[in-house]
């Protein structure tokens, strides 16, 4: 049998560059509360004692962003001055301007807010159609932080940053065999022997209830907390910004990314609204049958409407070919920014809960919906 493995991590919310992404969609979510149209490329910094928010907000609202920000942080756990970045003290920095008019004149008419390509992918290796390794890392951060905050006599000595890693084994044809290594380190109160400890708790309450047991096997390797401690994080040890992490938003680097970042964004910016439409159709072309696996390239032209390119690579696991599939898509799917927007119902609050755990692979959101099975069976089964 020919193998191979894959590699793939995820950061917990309390990791400083998340901080940042759930800021900015916490400001974009404030702002479309109460004004829809509005219009918010809103980025942040982190660091010891302070965060900055900048960008360009044009919105007929009003906004009091230390409110905003504060409350994202103290949700996140961040609530301890030993911390050194906490919600009460740390600084808040406004440097927000409005939206540039030449960027706006190109929007006002429908147009795409950037050029720019953008990816969308699924394929049949977890329930989700997601890539197991990216899958499995967002449900080990995940755990942590749930049992930080609902079930803190578990492990009580928990801080909010984290991150997981996961590789998985793959056989022919693409099979997922076995997890291969686990890496997870998470943050910790000052104690004596953190490590025996962390590494014990670690794996049975966290790895055990996350990755399946037919997927662990007796050569699989866990790296808990490898260095041994890990008292000082969040962005008193690290500094964070906002779109830093754009391989864990979307699929491991386990499929192209076009480079845009999603955080911040209003559903005019084709780096975020194309993104998802491009995964809501790869989703339903794989929940549909028609493929095992499936890659969406969009492309985009600042102000104009239509995508100037559309590209379906099916990875050899159809015989039906790629350019079918795009002229069934052509024929049946609205992909203006406009039309991605009114079908996946985007100028409403949600975004702040996407900017941790992946924005891919969870069934809250609406561009994972599978409602254009039937229209690509009957198109193209």
């Amino acid at each position: 049998m020919s193998t191979y493995i894959f590699t793939s991590e995820s950061v917990s919310e309390g990791h400083p560059d998340k901080i940042c992404d759930q800021v900015s969609d916490a400001v974009l979510d404030k702002v479309l509360s109460e004004d829809p149209m509005g219009r918010v490329a809103c980025e942040c910094f982190a660091a010891t004692g302070m965060i900055v928010v900048g960008g360009e907000i044009t919105t007929t609202t009003y906004i009091d962003l230390p409110d905003v920000v504060r409350e994202v942080i103290r949700d996140i756990g961040y609530t301890r001055a030993e911390y050194r970045f906490d919600a009460d003290s740390c600084a808040v920095l406004n440097v927000i301007n409005r939206q540039s008019p030449d960027i706006a004149a190109g929007v006002d008419t429908g147009g795409a807010g950037d050029q720019g390509m953008m990816f969308g992918y699924a394929c049949m290796e977890t329930d989700e159609y997601m890539p197991a390794a990216i899958y499995y890392s967002h449900k080990l951060v995940k755990r942590l932080a749930d049992i930080r905050k609902t079930n803190d006599m578990l492990m009580p000595y928990l801080r909010p940053d984290a991150k997981a890693q996961v590789s998985v084994v793959y056989g022919d044809n693409n099979e997922v065999i076995r997890v291969d290594t686990v890496v997870v380190s998470t943050q910790h109160d000052p104690m004596d022997q953190a490590q025996k400890r962390i590494r014990e708790d670690v794996i049975q309450n966290v790895v055990k209830a996350v990755i399946p047991e037919h997927l662990i096997t007796a050569d699989t390797k866990f790296h808990i907390n490898p260095t041994g401690t890990f008292v000082i994080g969040g962005p008193h040890g690290d500094t964070g910004l906002t779109g830093r992490k754009i391989i864990v938003d979307t699929y491991g680097g386990k499929a192209p990314h076009g480079g845009g970042a999603f955080s911040g964004k209003d559903p005019t910016k084709v780096d975020r609204s194309a993104a998802y439409a491009a995964r809501h159709l790869a989703k339903n072309i794989v929940a549909a049958g028609i493929v095992n696996e499936c890659t969406i390239q969009l492309a985009y032209a600042i102000g104009v409407a239509e995508p100037v390119s559309i590209h379906v690579d099916t990875h050899g696991s159809t015989r039906i070919p790629g350019a079918l599939i795009t002229e069934a898509i052509k024929k049946n799917v609205d992909l203006s920014p406009d039309g991605i927007i009114k079908r996946l119902d985007l100028r409403r609050p949600i975004y702040r809960e996407t900017a941790s755990y992946g924005h891919f692979g969870r069934h809250q959101f609406p561009w994972e919906h599978l409602d254009l099975v039937d229209m690509f069976k009957k198109e193209l089964a």
